[in-house]
């Protein structure tokens, strides 16, 4: 069993303190196997941001493994911004925006899906298609995760919301692959389901995860929260962990099974899909 704390959007530069710290303590209480950041670590790119993330996630438990969100791209430095859109992430952060996190049982590749050109908007480019395969060809019979800042599949009431993009591309991949969860952020919305509902043409249940911001004021009807994902062999199980306004507590969970097309829901959680 292995057990992961998925948090993202911690947008440093309009990070609520208390809320930091209450998030700090409840993972060194939690003790995960993994910790999982889906991006925006900062709100605007700008080196305090990036020193005050580190000095954050410094005190986080590990192993961690993390990725550039589109805030972690200047977006007002226009110069840095197409010129050099990672260097201080890379500086701050971790020298690779594709990093891959493997133990006896868990498989986990981070994707950068944050663009300089379509700054809002993410996707995944076809270099990253061939090494999603070429890496998940090491996996084995592990547990095999995908993280991206972007999301797969839009809100239970999210018409318009634009996905990541050429996820039509790996999704192939990624069933071929026999991926079992896909990790993500950006909307500061927490929900849950499977891909095929959004893409009829997906050969396998693959659990989309969305987390919402774990500290930032930038709220959007939702408490902050993240996600206390425990993975055994024949059950996932996906707290919602949230801010009560003294602590991180339970919200809701949702649990989904091993079938023999992936994974089947079995308690879906309030707006699944």
């Amino acid at each position: 069993m292995r057990t992961i704390a998925h948090i993202s959007d911690l947008h440093f530069g309009t990070v609520i303190e208390n809320v930091a710290e209450a998030l700090v303590d409840d993972l060194k209480s939690l003790a995960p196997s993994l910790v999982v950041i889906s991006g925006d670590l900062t709100q605007r790119a700008r080196r305090g941001q990036f020193a005050a993330a580190r000095d954050f996630l410094q005190r986080l438990p590990q192993p961690q493994l993390v990725i550039p969100g589109n805030h972690d791209i200047p977006f007002f430095d226009v110069t840095r911004r197409f010129l050099s859109p990672l260097t201080r992430y890379r500086e701050f952060i971790h020298s690779d925006v594709n990093p891959v996190y493997a133990d006896d049982e868990l498989f986990v590749i981070g994707l950068n899906t944050a663009r300089s050109f379509t700054w809002q908007s993410g996707r995944i480019s076809e270099e990253q298609v061939y090494l999603l395969k070429a890496t998940l060809e090491r996996a084995g019979s592990r547990t095999k995760i995908l993280v991206t800042h972007h999301p797969f599949i839009p809100p239970p009431h999210g018409m318009g919301i634009e996905l990541v993009g050429r996820a039509a591309l790996a999704i192939p991949i990624m069933a071929d692959g026999e991926v079992d969860l896909l990790l993500s952020g950006h909307l500061h919305q927490g929900y849950a389901g499977d891909i095929r509902a959004h893409y009829p043409l997906a050969r396998r249940a693959i659990v989309a995860v969305q987390a919402g911001t774990a500290t930032s004021g930038r709220t959007r009807n939702e408490p902050n929260a993240f996600n206390w994902i425990t993975l055994e062999p024949q059950r996932i199980t996906i707290q919602v962990r949230a801010w009560t306004g003294t602590a991180f507590a339970p919200l809701h969970v949702t649990t989904y099974v091993r079938s023999t097309q992936g994974w089947r829901a079995e308690t879906p959680a309030p707006g699944a899909v």
